[in-house]
């Protein structure tokens, strides 16, 4: 499958540096474009401005966890319907439980593969037969 995410703007949030290099490399050879986050705070400060499709969140980051992130995106009514994916390297029945309760629309446990990232995308981008 060809993928061409062209103008599909998705915001990673993650403390990690690997992750968010990781991220933004394969997903811009995919043709997105990529806003990264540090944590929660930068996340925010950044949002408004460049309005993304979709957020993949992290959920342990320091000062505002990725569950804290997460709520406060999907209770601003201009985000409410934008998609976030928790990012985490837990994948208990709790944490996944957990990330539903704040409003996030799924869960991909690290390290991801390029196919898990693409696939995860692909559950919210309209294709051309659909």
């Amino acid at each position: 499958m060809d993928d061409n995410f062209e103008n599909l703007k998705i915001m990673v949030i993650d403390d990690s540096k690997t992750i968010r290099r990781t991220a933004e490399t394969l997903l811009k050879k995919v043709g997105c474009e990529v806003i990264t986050a540090t944590d929660g705070f930068d996340a925010l400060a950044k949002i408004a401005d460049t309005q993304p499709d979709i957020v993949f969140v992290d959920i342990m980051m320091p000062r505002l966890d990725g569950y804290q992130t997460c709520a406060l995106i999907k209770n601003n009514s201009a985000f409410k319907k934008t998609p976030v994916i928790m990012l985490s390297s837990k994948d208990g029945l709790f944490d996944k439980a957990k990330g539903r309760i704040v409003g996030s629309d799924q869960y991909l446990t690290k390290p991801f593969s390029k196919d898990e990232l693409l696939n995860t995308i692909r559950q919210y981008v309209p294709t051309a037969e659909q």
